[in-house]
């Protein structure tokens, strides 16, 4: 970067006074100032994009290693199991012949939640949430719900 001392500065502005003339010279001042100010925003933009742009290309080289090691993991584990699984079935075979096979060729059948029961659900309400909502215990014939509701005959 370009060095300016004070007297440097201050030879410039003698210059600039004189060549400019003192009507003229804040407006330019403020002009070169918001140029100046231009320029360094642009460098400052320019220099975050490059940093940027270099973060990037490591982030993408510690991907790609990532994935190295991870296939690498994926192939030895694979590999051992199918050694381990050689293993397995080369002990099968040599065990006497004894009715069904030991390991058999078809997969299990496939998992089926149970069907749910409602009067498990119900019943795993507490009782007294039941009273406060509302809901109906105990049934009742039509006959017992208007005895039970039909107004009470006074002095009989």
């Amino acid at each position: 970067m370009i060095d300016f001392g004070f007297d440097k500065l201050a030879l410039i502005g003698a210059v600039a006074l004189i060549v400019i003339g003192p009507e003229k010279l804040p407006r330019v001042a403020r002009t070169v100032g918001t140029l100046l100010g231009k320029a360094q925003r642009y460098v400052a933009d320019v220099k975050a994009e490059v940093n940027r742009s270099i973060e990037l290309e490591e982030l993408q080289k510690m991907k790609s290693q990532f994935e190295d090691a991870a296939r690498d993991v994926h192939q030895s584990v694979h590999k051992e199991i199918h050694d381990a699984a050689g293993e397995v079935r080369s002990a099968y075979d040599a065990l006497p012949a004894v009715g069904q096979p030991f390991l058999p060729d078809e997969p299990p059948p496939a998992y089926r939640p149970p069907k749910k029961n409602w009067r498990v659900k119900r019943g795993a309400t507490p009782q007294w949430f039941k009273q406060r909502a509302g809901v109906r215990t105990h049934a009742q014939s039509g006959a017992a719900r208007v005895a039970r509701f039909r107004p009470r005959r006074s002095g009989a």
